[in-house]
């Protein structure tokens, strides 16, 4: 793949637990093939509105068997990728609007720094993201202004630059979490991510 195609776009919301467990190792696939990794923010709550979308144990929630396994093959992937330290945040689903607005409000690597900063704190240390002194804590911790971020999550011009991301995402053909494009390439699902890694290797 030429050099300059080698950007992996990850479409995230802090809310789901398969962004967890999918950032460790597509981080590792994009620094094995000098790729870089851009992430774009989105509001997964207004993606399943506007989808028709919802969450798994929803949606599979009558099919008899579906979400053991789905559990059998999350803890497969935990075991293969070493991702032990990960637990289920208590408070899960939780409102993940403000970390998103604040994700947004950041461009570049730092968006990059803060999902790194924030990921383990949600769901490996169980994070409650609804106490703003607890998540400013974390966020001061990262390097990043607390006080300028969450003042930024009241800008209607921030609020508006999700909905677009996110109604972006959509037209773009994503309907969940996580979903990532190589140029026009989509794929969704954690279970994708060698699916990516051969486009680095033709």
């Amino acid at each position: 793949m030429p050099a300059e195609t080698k950007t992996v776009e990850l479409i995230f919301d802090f809310v789901s637990p398969n962004a967890y467990l999918a950032w460790y190792p597509l981080r590792e696939i994009a620094a094995r093939h000098s790729a870089a990794l851009a992430v774009t923010p989105v509001f997964l709550g207004g993606m399943h509105r506007l989808t028709g979308n919802a969450p798994p144990m929803i949606r599979d929630a009558e099919v008899k068997g579906k979400n053991a396994y789905s559990m059998l093959e999350m803890n497969r992937f935990i075991a293969r990728h070493g991702l032990t330290r990960f637990q289920m945040n208590p408070n899960f689903p939780f409102n993940s609007v403000v970390l998103q607005r604040m994700l947004i409000a950041l461009e570049g690597d730092d968006r990059v720094d803060f999902v790194e900063a924030l990921l383990p704190a949600i769901w490996e240390e169980g994070l409650d993201v609804t106490d703003l002194d607890a998540v400013a804590s974390v966020v001061a911790k990262a390097g990043f202004d607390p006080q300028s971020l969450a003042a930024q999550t009241q800008d209607p011009a921030i609020k508006q630059a999700l909905i677009d991301s996110t109604e972006d995402a959509v037209d773009r053909g994503a309907f969940g979490i996580p979903t990532y494009f190589v140029g026009e390439e989509m794929f969704f699902g954690k279970e994708r991510l060698g699916q990516i890694e051969e486009l680095f290797v033709v």
